[in-house]
């Protein structure tokens, strides 16, 4: 085995032959032949280097070839000895297996049902806080002014005897001031009005705090701030307008309706009082006489069919013991004293309410000629027929009460009935007039006329 320290190495190795003193004088075998003699003559002139001349060297890069020892292995100087390996072959992208895709063995594919349409609709935007518009007392105004003063303890907290913190700007009765009158330009003082922020009416850049005021001008404020006389009246005014709307809308429920409600209570207990009267009366008395009744003492019925009516009919046509009770009125006094139903000649006259107070004869004006009106008394029942009409006439026309009335056709006299009612509907400007002759008189034991049977 051979190393390369000269202590182990074999001694049967022979002796390596020594390295001669100038080893560029031996020729090498390895040496290239020399050139050719130059074939210009411009290079002739140059002459060729010696051979025992040694080319510039750098002493910087000069390699100093270290001695070489026969069978011995090569020394690495620095760097191990670099093997050269075959590059690896760079590997080969193969696509991923795809299976086929088959649509016969796929169930057909369903889309999704499309949700409806919703329209947009924007968010409402946040609403602006209302300003409050309560107005302060005039004790109250007169405390947040003098609170505005600089070194007024109001008893907040401060510590006696020292500093009172400084105000950020002027006192509330000065900012509602200014917040309510800020037209006005100019404040008491004859400077700008202060702004509630605590600027004056200047630029936002020069915006300065507002002096504070004194106790006399902040009584002056809170005077200022009472409401004035034309306020206080306009005020008053509204208030008794809306109180006189008020009363009359009420007013004319009553008179519409409530009138209407209580005058059918008031004719229901007149009818039942009437039949009481004729199922307890043993056939005594007699209603044919003068006078028989007493005012506003009920004593028939009358019946309208085609309107259906059925209304009590009471002596006399006093307004609030009769007719506002919604009953009909007989004519029974001094000038217009008229017939009764069972007198064998005149005219049996009533008059009634067209509108409010149970309103019997609002629509009398719907007769026609023939239309059966039928009064029910204590021993028989009349049967009249309508005749004739007048649509309007004046109050003071009496003469269409009278026996042989005037105006309704008829000539000779005979037994007549007359209704009489207000015209225009809600007024009482003028009369409507509506006659009819009587046609039957059928006793109570007979039955009820055929008018009210069929």
């Amino acid at each position: 085995m051979t190393t390369g320290s000269p202590w182990f190495r074999d001694t049967n190795e022979p002796e390596p032959e020594p390295i001669p003193a100038d080893p560029y004088g031996v020729p090498s075998p390895y040496r290239e032949p020399a050139l050719a003699p130059y074939p210009y003559p411009e290079q002739a002139a140059y002459p060729e280097p010696q051979q025992d001349q040694q080319p510039y060297q750098d002493p910087a890069q000069t390699y100093q070839q270290p001695p070489q020892t026969y069978g011995q292995p090569p020394q690495t100087y620095g760097q191990p000895a670099q093997t050269y390996r075959e590059p690896e072959p760079e590997p080969v992208y193969e696509a991923p297996y795809a299976p086929v895709y088959d649509a016969s063995a796929e169930a057909p594919r369903q889309d999704a049902p499309t949700p409806p349409y919703e329209p947009y609709e924007a968010p409402e935007a946040p609403r602006a806080p209302r300003p409050s518009r309560r107005r302060p007392s005039d004790d109250t105004a007169v405390l947040e002014a003098v609170e505005a003063l600089p070194g007024t303890d109001t008893g907040t907290g401060s510590v006696p005897g020292s500093a009172p913190e400084p105000l950020p700007g002027p006192g509330r009765a000065e900012r509602r001031r200014a917040a309510k009158g800020g037209s006005r330009g100019k404040s008491r003082r004859g400077g700008p009005t202060a702004t509630p922020g605590g600027a004056t009416g200047g630029t936002p850049g020069d915006a300065q705090p507002a002096a504070p005021l004194s106790r006399v001008e902040a009584r002056r404020a809170a005077r200022a701030a009472k409401d004035s006389v034309g306020v206080i009246a306009s005020r008053a005014v509204g208030e008794l307008f809306i109180t006189f709307g008020v009363v009359m809308l009420l007013f004319v429920t009553y008179q519409l309706w409530w009138t209407n409600v209580l005058a059918g209570q008031e004719t229901d207990r007149a009818k039942e009082q009437i039949e009481d009267t004729w199922a307890n009366d043993d056939g005594a008395g007699d209603d044919s006489k003068p006078g028989a009744f007493e005012p506003g003492e009920g004593f028939a019925i009358m019946y309208i069919p085609k309107l259906d009516v059925v209304v009590p009919v009471a002596e006399g046509i006093n307004k609030a013991k009769v007719l506002d009770k919604g009953m009909v009125g007989h004519y029974a006094e001094g000038s217009l004293k008229t017939a009764m139903p069972s007198d064998k000649q005149g005219n049996f006259a009533v008059a009634g309410h067209r509108n409010t107070h149970g309103e019997p004869f609002r629509y009398i004006n719907r007769l026609q000629p023939g239309d059966p009106i039928v009064v029910e008394t204590r021993t028989a029942y009349y049967t009249y027929e309508m005749a004739s009409i007048l649509p309007q006439t004046a109050p003071s026309n009496v003469s269409v009460i009278e026996p042989v009335p005037k105006g309704s056709g008829f000539t000779e006299p005979g037994r007549f009935i007359t209704l009489t009612t207000c015209t225009p509907e809600f007024t009482s400007t003028y009369r409507m007039i509506v006659w009819g002759r009587l046609v039957e008189e059928r006793p109570r034991s007979q039955g009820k006329p055929k008018a009210l049977v069929g």
